[in-house]
């Protein structure tokens, strides 16, 4: 065999090596990106038992108005529903911590009550703030069971002001912009109720 039909047979099988390798990224490409969202979907949405619900809530965000709240701001809203049936909305918050922003996730079922919460992001000072970021997070899995009516609004603080909830230790600015942003997530459901669960406009 020359030289030159060496290099075709070489350009050939590099080619449909090439084309076989993009023809199984293009077939296969959808079923990552699901699965990947899959994936990415139960990460965020581990706030709430996964029983809990049988839809897919990131996938239909939420309308919602009047984000601006008392402490902190709303990023997004999505509602979970089972058999058709509304059982709680996950609301994405935003607030100002020590060192900069903390993003949550809080879910909230249908009768107003927090069943979890969780940090997103956030840039606390390690050790200290940045705990609010672990996950399980024991000092937010206290909070679960609360509402607006339980503790009633003067309760919605820490201990060393009047309030109910212990501080992260040695984060006392972390600490309370996180119970303000909790407690005005609630507030903002018990607001928007039918709108939220879909059962008003």
């Amino acid at each position: 065999m020359t030289r030159m039909a060496n290099v075709v047979v070489i350009v050939v099988l590099t080619s449909v090596g090439v084309g076989v390798t993009y023809w199984l990224q293009r077939s296969s490409a959808a079923q990552i990106a699901a699965e990947q969202q899959m994936l990415d979907s139960r990460r965020l949405l581990d706030v709430l038992p996964a029983q809990a619900y049988d839809n897919q809530p990131l996938a239909q965000p939420l309308a919602l108005i009047d984000i601006d709240l008392k402490h902190s701001k709303l990023l997004a809203g999505y509602r979970a529903t089972k058999a058709g049936q509304p059982v709680a909305v996950l609301l994405r918050s935003q607030t100002q911590g020590y060192a900069g922003a903390i993003e949550l996730l809080l879910a909230i079922d249908a009768n107003g009550t927090l069943v979890g919460v969780k940090t997103l992001r956030q840039i606390e000072t390690p050790a200290l703030g940045g705990h609010v970021g672990d996950w399980p997070n024991r000092w937010l899995q206290g909070f679960a069971g609360k509402s607006t009516a339980e503790p009633a609004d003067a309760g919605w603080a820490l201990k060393k002001d009047g309030g109910q909830f212990d501080q992260i230790a040695g984060a006392t600015i972390t600490s309370r912009a996180t119970i303000n942003a909790i407690h005005d997530a609630l507030r903002y459901f018990d607001e928007h109720r039918a709108v939220l669960l879909g059962s008003g406009t």
